[in-house]
């Protein structure tokens, strides 16, 4: 089985960064495709960010695009979000997750996996 275990959230001024780490034990982290989602108040979970285990293929959610990075260590089994210009609207939950998919998937129901969140606020 596999465990996740998130990290590095926190209150944070509007224009800051954070880093979100997601440490897996269990099963070899490196057969898994890793996701980054989050769930604002009153809304859905929405998907964030993922990356393949080589790390080759990245995809982000278009609101993301271009302030957050996902990035994984298989040696060390942990997963990073570095979220860069947050702004109050990316204040959620954010929980990382892991998929034996093969592709890069952005739907719930295909992560086997999920961490406990990490609360993020951002303040305007």
């Amino acid at each position: 089985q596999v465990q996740l275990v998130e990290s590095g959230g926190g209150l944070v001024q509007a224009g800051g960064s954070l880093r979100l780490s997601c440490v897996a034990s269990g099963r070899a982290f490196r057969y898994y495709t890793t996701g980054w989602f989050r769930r604002a108040p009153g809304k859905e979970r929405e998907f964030v960010a993922g990356v393949t285990w080589s790390g080759g293929y990245t995809f982000y959610a278009d609101s993301v695009k271009g302030r957050f990075t996902i990035s994984r260590d298989n040696a060390k089994n942990t997963g990073y979000l570095l979220m860069n210009s947050l702004r109050p609207e990316d204040t959620a939950v954010y929980y990382c997750a892991v998929s034996s998919m093969a592709t890069m998937t952005r739907i719930e129901g295909q992560y086997e996996y999920w961490g406990q969140g990490t609360q993020v606020t951002v303040s305007s």
